[in-house]
């Protein structure tokens, strides 16, 4: 389950990533206001991992390594950010980093 809590709270911070652009500075209200849920989510998660027996480095490492591929790639797909080839293999380095430390931890 603690994996499951981990995981959802990696998706969290792409959702608050987002959010964080889309606010244009917290300009706008309803993308600022998604910052903040999105983002006290995505912590509340992380914790809940921690406290169900992921050590709280490989939870860390996780956790950072799921919002930065997935706010990578919603970069790319939301803002049109480039796709080279070089930054697609360094972001597959970065999810099989992801489930490496997956099947390593206890």
């Amino acid at each position: 389950m603690a994996w499951i809590f981990l995981f959802i709270g990696g998706l969290f911070e792409v959702c608050f990533t987002i959010s964080l652009k889309y606010s244009a500075n917290f300009t706008r209200l309803w993308p600022s206001i998604a910052f903040f849920i999105c983002i006290s989510l995505s912590f509340f998660f992380l914790n809940k991992a921690i406290n169900n027996g992921l050590p709280i480095g490989t939870s860390y490492a996780v956790w950072t390594g799921i919002g930065a591929a997935g706010t990578a790639i919603a970069g790319m797909l939301l803002f049109k950010e480039p796709a080279t080839v070089m930054r697609l293999v360094f972001l597959a380095m970065l999810i099989g980093s992801i489930i490496g430390l997956k099947f390593v931890s206890e």
